[in-house]
C-alpha cells in the first residue's frame, strides 16, 4: 500500500520504518527540513532502538523516502497517517493545532483527488476529537463527505520508548476505528503478517482505549511506588511482594473488577486500605493514591443519589442492598450508604434483595445488623417483587440479582431506570434507562 505519514516525531518515524519493512512504500512528510533530511539520508531523526538501521535499510531498498512537500505525499498515497505532536496547553487540555492545520491542508489536496484517500488519525487525542474536530474541518475544506468520498478513522498506537520496534512488531492489541467497513478494512490491511488481536471500533471508543490504557499504566506506577513506600516502611521487600502480587493472573493481573459500574464495599477493600493509609501517616507517609481511592469510591456514590435526585421521581425501588449478588452481608454496603442519603433527604425508599430479607430472622451478626444498626433500612425491605414494582417511580439496579432483569423487563417502559451494573443489554433499549456510566 502507498501510505504518506503526516509528522516525523517519535510516533511517525517508527511508524514509518515499520511500515516500510514489512513491505508498503512510505512517503514521510514533515515541515521541519532537518527530520526530512534526515530519513533521506538514511538517519534515524531520533534516539531509538535499531530504528536508524530499519530506515536505512528501507531507503536504501527505496520503500522509504520523506518530503517537505505535503500535497505531492497526498497526491501519490492512498492513505495518510497523522501522527503530529498533541502536546499540552497550560490547563491541561490538548493543543490541536498542528492537526487542525493539517486537516485543513489534506482538505484541500482531497479536491484535487479523483481517487479514494483515506485520512487515520495516529496522534494521541481526547475521545471525541475525530468526530467534532478533524472530519468537520476535512469535510468543509474538501467539500466531500466522509465514509462516502474519502475514508476517515483513527488507529492508536501502543508502542513504548526505547521498546518502539519490537512493540510495533507483537502489539497487545491493533485496534481500528473508522466510518465505513471498506477503511476498516483497508487500516487494518497495513498491519498483515502480525500476530494480535484486531479490533474494529466507533472512532471514539477507539480513542477511548489509548487514554484508558495510558490511565492505567500511569495508575499502576503510582500505585506501585505508594504500596512500595509503605512496605519499606514496615521492613517489609516490596519487589518481593510485588512479584508474588504479579503471580495472580485471576485477579490481580486480570479482567476482574475492571468494569465500570458502582462503589466498591463488604468487610475487605473500604477496611484495608483505611489501615493501610492510618499505618503509613501514622509513620508519616503521605498516601495521596490510596486517599483518593476512597475519595472516588464516595464520589461514586453521590453520583447514583444525584442520578436520582434529577429524575424528580420521590418513590425509589432498590433491587439489591448486600454489597454482592448472591450474598446477604451489608458490612460497608454502599448501597447502604445510598439508601441511606436517599432516605435524609425524605425519599420513599422499597427495597427486593431475597437474601437480605431472609437473614432478618436467621440469626447471628447479620440479622443483628439489619434490625439494630440499620432499622430504618430494614423497614424498607419487601418481601416479594410485586410489592416493589407496584409502588415505585423509579428503579435502581444496585447489585447483579439473578432474577433482577427479568422482574423489571415486565415494568412499565414509562418509569426509568437506573442501572448501577449493567445487568442486562435488553434493558437498555427502554428509553428511560440510564447507566451510571455508561
Amino acid at each position: 500500500m502507498k501510505v504518506s505519514v503526516f509528522g516525523i516525531g517519535y510516533v511517525g518515524a517508527v511508524t514509518s520504518a515499520c511500515l516500510a519493512d514489512t513491505g508498503h512504500t512510505i512517503i514521510a512528510v514533515d515541515t521541519d527540513p532537518v527530520k526530512v533530511q534526515c530519513i533521506t539520508d538514511g538517519r534515524s531523526p531520533i534516539i531509538e532502538t535499531d530504528l536508524d538501521e530499519l530506515i536505512s535499510k528501507s531507503v536504501k531498498e527505496g520503500r522509504l523516502s520523506a518530503t517537505l512537500d505535503a500535497k505531492e505525499a497526498v497526491a501519490n498515497t492512498d492513505i495518510s497517517l497523522i501522527c503530529v505532536g498533541t502536546p499540552s496547553k497550560k490547563d491541561g487540555s490538548l493543543n490541536l493545532k498542528y492537526v487542525e492545520l493539517l486537516c485543513a491542508d489534506i482538505g484541500k489536496m482531497l479536491t484535487k483527488k479523483d481517487t479514494f484517500h483515506t485520512v487515520v488519525l495516529r496522534s494521541t487525542m481526547i475521545p471525541g476529537s475525530a468526530m467534532n474536530i478533524a472530519l468537520p474541518i476535512l469535510e468543509r475544506e474538501s467539500g466531500k463527505k466522509g465514509g462516502v468520498d474519502f475514508g476517515f478513522g483513527n488507529n492508536p498506537e501502543f508502542l513504548r520508548e526505547s521498546t518502539a520496534i519490537f512493540d510495533y512488531y507483537n502489539p497487545p492489541k491493533i485496534v481500528v476505528g473508522a466510518l465505513d467497513d471498506k477503511t476498516a478494512q483497508q487500516i487494518m490491511a497495513l498491519y498483515d503478517g502480525i500476530d494480535a488481536p484486531r479490533i474494529v471500533a466507533k472512532i471514539q471508543i477507539a480513542e477511548g482505549v489509548k487514554y484508558a490504557d495510558n490511565a492505567w499504566h500511569a495508575t499502576k506506577v503510582a500505585f506501585a511506588n505508594e504500596m512500595g513506600n509503605i512496605l519499606k516502611e514496615h521492613g517489609v521487600d516490596s519487589h518481593k511482594v510485588m512479584d508474588i502480587f504479579c503471580m495472580d493472573t485471576k485477579l490481580n493481573i486480570s479482567t476482574y473488577y475492571m468494569k465500570p459500574g458502582f462503589a466498591f464495599g463488604g468487610s475487605c477493600l473500604p477496611k484495608d486500605v483505611r489501615a493501610l493509609r492510618a499505618s503509613s501517616n501514622n509513620k508519616g507517609l503521605k498516601t495521596p493514591i490510596f486517599d483518593a481511592l476512597l475519595e472516588a469510591n464516595e464520589q461514586q456514590v453521590q453520583r447514583a443519589y444525584n442520578m436520582i435526585k434529577e429524575s424528580g421521581c420521590k418513590k425509589i425501588g432498590m433491587l439489591g442492598v448486600s454489597f454482592k449478588a448472591k450474598t446477604d452481608d451489608l458490612r460497608e454496603s454502599p448501597l447502604v450508604t445510598l439508601a441511606n442519603l436517599l432516605l435524609d433527604d425524605r425519599f420513599e425508599l422499597l427495597i427486593y434483595d431475597v437474601n437480605v430479607y431472609r437473614a432478618k430472622t436467621m440469626g447471628g451478626a447479620n440479622q443483628d445488623y439489619i434490625n439494630n444498626v440499620i432499622p430504618h433500612i430494614s423497614k424498607c425491605l419487601v418481601e416479594t417483587p410485586k410489592e416493589l414494582t407496584s409502588a415505585a417511580e423509579l428503579f435502581v439496579i444496585g447489585n447483579p440479582g439473578e432474577d433482577f432483569a427479568e422482574i423489571l423487563s415486565s415494568v412499565d417502559v414509562s418509569k426509568p431506570i437506573i442501572d448501577l451494573v449493567r445487568i442486562d443489554k435488553a434493558l437498555e433499549s427502554r428509553e428511560k434507562y440510564a447507566g451510571i456510566c455508561w
